[in-house]
């Protein structure tokens, strides 16, 4: 009787213990039990049935009521009769299908992801808040809320998207939630303007000052200016050269007699991916097929599930917009109406500069400058960890901004120097709101142009067409008025010289309008040839891809939507047909194993085409990457540094490699021997030969490029399991097809003007957020493939279309 009693209290305690571990989060694991259950877990998230025939919405909050139709990619057409209403639904079915992911997003700019996983992302809320990122999303917001226009539309859209929140059950909550075990807090305007400075931090968040003055501390002044030239020998820029301007530049800041640059020897981790860039494109009608411009867009973003895109047309009096919208964020960032279009890729200005200080004693609340002490103003971060106190941590901020990391200690991301100040655009109040709301009901070229005065950052190429027959390009953003060069080094924070000393004026940004040659293009190469009279920066984006794109938009005639849509997935490598060549050359096929042999014939019969079935540029790509490392590595690498420096462009690098087979850099001062530059070629070719050997066996179809480069579309928090791994697709870094490993064309659109304005359009995702919808990922294959859909344009709620699925009324 006693053991039966035992064996009862056993029981019962180790099912309590099982229950309790089961519902209870362990360190990084999820409640299982919880996530598991079949009345309140995730399977509940399943959705099978995306398009209920008929839906009548009660919401509180509705002034009128609105009618939304759903078409068969679950895209929402927003029919409402003023303002209020259209941001509010806007903001209620955005969270419907994305809310995990905009509110994910703006903890992530927000430094509060310890909140939710724990001490694992300290270090991450404290780089973000030591960024400055919520200091310049507060600063932006109150911009926008002093404007009545822009302060209904956040306040309408953050209570549509509380509205969705208040439906919410644990039975209905996202996955994610249910996984990472925590539930929606109210959404307040505030997190929508994190959402766009973490689109700015994306963008224009990374720095080469720190690099740049290692390297000129080093190597000197006349170094620095052969290898580091302030403009590439190859470009193509967005403004062409001998454009004339149309303005009376301002005086220029002189540079300081004093000009030099401080020097750090703190090597940071975690930058920003290079590879992020964009393209866009629009010819005028006189190149058209149908006599009206034609505009596409394809910005390239990382590739995430969910998509970091969400198409959405909203209509109300004086507006008829479609395009995608940021989750988060109300408007369409990328889109058309009737009578316009536009889009946009990244500038790459110089907006971000560190100041290096001088500070009175080892307390760091004085700092020199301008002749005088002044006071370090000292904010307190209150930082909550999920499961542990609260954390303080005291950012230090002077006139400039704030200083990143007051202290040694190995920062988070790489060029960050210590003890630095930053002034970066991104912390500065802008309007952003009231340039996409004015975009989005534009008519004209005066329309567009008076919507781009009131953007700041990040800087932006605003491409544009309209039914008038205009079409312009803008680079536009917030420009400081700088000396040349001020920026490419650290800078004297003592010296008042050194600060911004204004901004270039609004109309004076590089722009061109209905130019001879019939075309605009921009593909984050340099905005402007030598002649515009404003330094922006001195090292844009390559010029492969705005080059290639310039080729053929020089050679289309009679274009029709289905050329720009060729032209956005080309994959034809302008760098490999400058330089594979000239590495052919150098390497003695009879120095070669027959197996190496094999693939300098497949290199050599390589047509210069990114496709996924070839091998050509599986055997460039590792071939010319590591001949990059064996020129550069002993100069500008670890093992050459005090500090971490970046190694010269690829322009000046093929340079080098193509007219200066004498240069001293050639050797590598590592080893005994003295490298020529065949050397250098025939070692990196054996290496990749071998390499690729050993990971693929003989040549073959196991070489191809797809293989080699691998595309993954990841779940954006990187869970295992809800993505797509290993996709069939050509392209690459540099390709007008920037489809690389992680990264590619997050957006193609492409749009028709005329008296009956069409687009096209797809995203590498789905417009659902939620794993069990089949609207999770439809349209990857779509976009694999690099078709486009022709996407449902409506001109008011009761037009007939075979595409429409389903049609719901919001009322109040």
């Amino acid at each position: 009787m006693l053991q039966q009693w035992i064996k009862a209290i056993l029981a019962t305690a180790i099912t309590l213990v099982l229950t309790w571990v089961l519902n209870t989060k362990q360190g990084d694991l999820p409640p299982f039990g919880r996530f598991l259950s079949p009345f309140g877990g995730f399977w509940q998230n399943d959705a099978a049935n995306d398009f209920p025939t008929a839906n009548t919405l009660t919401l509180p909050g509705l002034q009128q009521p609105v009618q939304v139709r759903y078409d068969d990619r679950h895209v929402p057409h927003i029919f409402a009769q003023n303002d209020h209403d259209l941001y509010y639904a806007q903001g209620y079915l955005t969270a419907q299908d994305r809310l995990w992911q905009m509110d994910f997003v703006a903890h992530v700019a927000g430094g509060r992801l310890s909140e939710i996983v724990g001490p694992a992302r300290l270090e991450t809320d404290r780089f973000f808040r030591r960024m400055g990122l919520p200091f310049g999303a507060r600063k932006s917001l109150a911009a926008a809320l002093q404007n009545p226009v822009t302060r209904t539309v956040l306040t309408s859209y953050s209570d549509g998207i509380n509205a969705y929140i208040g439906t919410l059950t644990p039975r209905t909550l996202p996955f994610e939630y249910k996984l990472l075990d925590y539930a929606p807090e109210p959404w307040e305007p505030l997190k929508s303007a994190l959402v766009l400075k973490y689109m700015a931090f994306d963008l224009s968040g990374r720095s080469d000052d720190l690099r740049m003055s290692n390297a000129l501390g080093r190597y000197g002044p006349a170094v620095i200016k052969d290898l580091f030239p302030d403009y590439p020998r190859r470009e193509d820029p967005i403004v062409p050269v001998g454009t004339p301007l149309d303005f009376q530049p301002l005086p220029v800041p002189a540079a300081p007699s004093s000009f030099r640059a401080a020097m750090s020897d703190k090597v940071p981790q975690h930058e920003p991916d290079a590879e992020l860039g964009s393209n866009n494109f629009a010819v005028s009608g006189a190149k058209s097929a149908t006599g009206y411009p034609l505009l596409a867009n394809d910005p390239h973003l990382q590739l995430n599930l969910p998509s970091i895109w969400y198409q959405v047309q909203l209509t109300a009096p004086g507006v008829n917009v479609y395009g995608v919208s940021i989750p988060g964020a109300p408007f369409a960032i990328i889109g058309f109406n009737e009578q316009v279009a536009w889009g946009v890729t990244n500038v790459a200005a110089d907006v971000m500069d560190w100041y290096q200080l001088k500070f009175k004693d080892g307390s760091m609340r004085e700092y020199w400058h301008d002749g005088r002490w002044k006071p370090v103003r000292r904010v307190v971060e209150r930082i909550r960890v999920r499961g542990q106190p609260d954390r303080l941590d005291t950012v230090l901020y002077t006139h400039h901004g704030p200083i990143v990391y007051d202290h040694d200690e190995k920062p988070f991301m790489t060029q960050t120097p210590l003890r630095h100040a930053m002034r970066w655009t991104a912390h500065d109040a802008a309007n952003e709101y009231l340039t996409f709301y004015r975009l989005n009901r534009a008519r004209n070229y005066a329309d567009y142009t008076a919507a781009l005065t009131t953007y700041g950052a990040p800087a932006q190429n605003f491409i544009f067409a309209d039914q008038q027959q205009n079409i312009a390009i803008w680079p536009n953003g917030s420009f400081p008025l700088k000396w040349q060069n001020q920026g490419k080094f650290i800078l004297d924070g003592t010296n008042a010289a050194y600060d911004w000393q204004g901004w270039i004026p609004a109309a004076q940004n590089p722009h061109v309008k209905n130019p001879a040659r019939g075309f605009v293009s921009s593909a984050n190469q340099s905005s402007t040839g030598p002649d515009y009279p404003y330094y922006l920066n001195w090292n844009f984006g390559g010029w492969d891809r705005g080059h290639r794109i310039n080729e053929r938009l020089a050679r289309m005639t009679r274009a029709t939507p289905d050329s720009l849509r060729l032209l956005q997935n080309d994959n034809f490598g302008i760098n490999a047909q400058l330089m594979l060549p000239r590495l052919l050359a150098l390497v003695p096929p009879a120095q070669l194993t027959a197996a190496q042999r094999q693939a300098y014939e497949a290199a050599r019969g390589w047509n210069y085409f990114y496709e996924a079935d070839a091998t050509g540029p599986t055997i460039f790509e590792l071939w010319y990457g590591t001949l990059l490392k064996r020129l550069w590595d002993d100069d500008f690498g670890p093992a050459a540094q005090a500090g971490e420096m970046r190694r010269p462009t690829q322009d000046r690098t093929n340079t080098l490699l193509l007219t200066e087979p004498n240069s001293p850099w050639i050797d590598d001062r590592r080893t005994p021997a003295r490298e020529n530059l065949a050397d250098l070629a025939l070692q990196s070719f054996q290496f990749a030969a071998d390499s690729l050997r050993r990971k693929f066996g003989p040549v073959g179809p196991e070489w191809r490029w797809a293989h080699q480069k691998s595309t993954d579309i990841l779940h954006m928090a990187q869970l295992p399991g809800f993505g797509r791994l290993d996709l069939n697709v050509g392209g690459g870094a540099g390709i007008v097809n920037a489809t690389s490993e992680r990264n590619g064309p997050s957006w193609r659109m492409v749009v028709a003007l005329g008296p009956q304005v069409k687009a096209y359009g797809v995203f590498p995702g789905g417009q659902s957020g939620n794993p069990g919808s089949t609207h999770y990922d439809d349209m990857i294959d779509t976009w694999s493939a690099g078709q486009l859909d022709e996407l449902v344009f409506l001109r008011h709620p009761d037009e007939k279309h075979a595409r429409l699925r389903a049609a719901w009324t919001l009322q109040k």
